[in-house]
This record gives structure tokens, sequence and C-alpha cells, in this order.
């Protein structure tokens, strides 16, 4: 039930790919702490699509962008088509600037705003046969880094949660999650030793998308129980 004090309480909240990833545990938990959430499902790589979206929702105090793709892991660099390296640009980072690009108008306008990104942790730290995937991450890395400095002025906040295991059934379904070789390997890689529930990562975009992170800059924060510092 929708919280009428919630932390995000009168805010109209746009989340985007709201069936996948991280979707439904932000849509839900926003939902609960009092926003309208729009939650949309629609292929943002289709001509028009991101501005389309963007106009017909009307006011847009928050735009969570939950853009993800299928998984390009396993594959070295020299075995990388150009629709492999190109489909990983077109799902992550071109609808991210689209999104952006329209969003910020009204945001602007009314001196208030948040843009909360769910990246990736690859982008901060090398990691094999992962090539176009970090290479898209990175670009939204850099994308919230350049933005967020540029409409900081206008008191809108632009951030991104760079994110690594975290529980989710693409990349982490039950039957992985239940092999002991990767649980073996998720001690050894992740210093607490465990994945992040999707509410624990919905719960961070929950505070860069509130009052409470007015003045968070552009950044890209890990997210990855000591995986990656910085």
């Amino acid at each position: 039930m929708a919280q009428e004090n919630g932390r995000l309480a009168g805010k109209r909240v746009l989340v985007t790919q709201a069936n996948d990833y991280m979707g439904p545990a932000t849509v839900d938990l926003f939902g609960a702490e009092g926003a309208e959430v729009i939650a949309d499902a629609r292929d943002l790589t289709a001509p028009g699509a991101c501005e389309d979206l963007v106009t017909g929702s009307g006011r847009i105090d928050v735009l969570v962008a939950n853009l993800a793709s299928e998984n390009f892991s396993g594959i070295p660099a020299t075995g990388l088509s150009d629709d492999d390296w190109t489909r990983t640009f077109e799902m992550m980072v071109h609808p991210l600037h689209r999104l952006t690009r329209a969003v910020l108008p009204q945001m602007q306008n009314r001196k208030a705003g948040k843009i909360v990104v769910y990246g990736s942790a690859t982008a901060l730290k090398g990691l094999k046969t992962v090539a176009a995937y970090s290479a898209a991450r990175a670009a939204q890395v850099g994308y919230v880094q350049a933005v967020g400095v540029e409409v900081a002025p206008d008191n809108v906040q632009v951030n991104l949660i760079a994110q690594n295991y975290v529980e989710n059934p693409v990349y982490y379904p039950p039957e992985l999650q239940e092999n002991e070789r990767f649980m073996a390997s998720l001690r050894r890689q992740v210093p607490l030793g465990r994945l992040a529930t999707a509410r624990e990562d919905a719960l961070f975009a929950l505070f860069l998308a509130s009052e409470e992170s007015n003045f968070f800059v552009g950044q890209a924060i890990p997210f990855s129980g000591g995986w990656i510092q910085r």
C-alpha cells in the first residue's frame, strides 16, 4: 500500500523496461513509498519510442533508466561481431540519451528533477569477455558524469548505480545460485560473499530519487558488495 507520507509522495516516476531486470523491484518499492509510477515496458530501440514515451507521460519528476540487454558475456573481443557490438549501444546507450534529452527541459523549467540510471560496475573494473557490454556501460558512466554537471545548476540530479552481483533471474537464475562452484566463486570475488537482493538495490535507487540525495551530482556509485572500490 502506498504511503501518503512516503519518501516519494506526490512524485511521478517513469521506470523503463519495467518488467525486466531492476524494473519490478523498483516499481513495487517506489509505489509503496507514495510515488505515482509509470511502468513502461516498450522497446526503446524503436525510432521515436523514447520521445513518445516522455511526451505521453506528462510530468516526470523522476526518470529511472533501467536499460539492460541480453547477456553478452563469454565472447572474446576477437569474436565480437559488429551486430553484437552495436546492439549493446542500441539498447543501453542511445535510449539513455534520448530519454534524458526528452525529459530534461521540463525538469529544468521546474528547477527540480532526478534521473537515476541502473548501470554496471563492469564499467569501472576490467572483466574478460564482456568488451561490448562493458564499453556500453562505460559510455553510460561518461554520459551521466557530463550531463550531471551540466544540469546541476538547474537543481536536476543525474546519478548512476554501478552494480554487480545483484539477484536477477537473467544473470543469476536459481539453478546458478544452487551451483556450489558458482557460490564458491561468489565468495572469492565478493567480500560480502553473497548476492545483493533486488530490494537492496531498489532502496539505493530510492535514496537517489528522493530529496535526501540533492548533493549527489554526476556520480557513478559502486553497488557490488566490495567487488569494486573507488
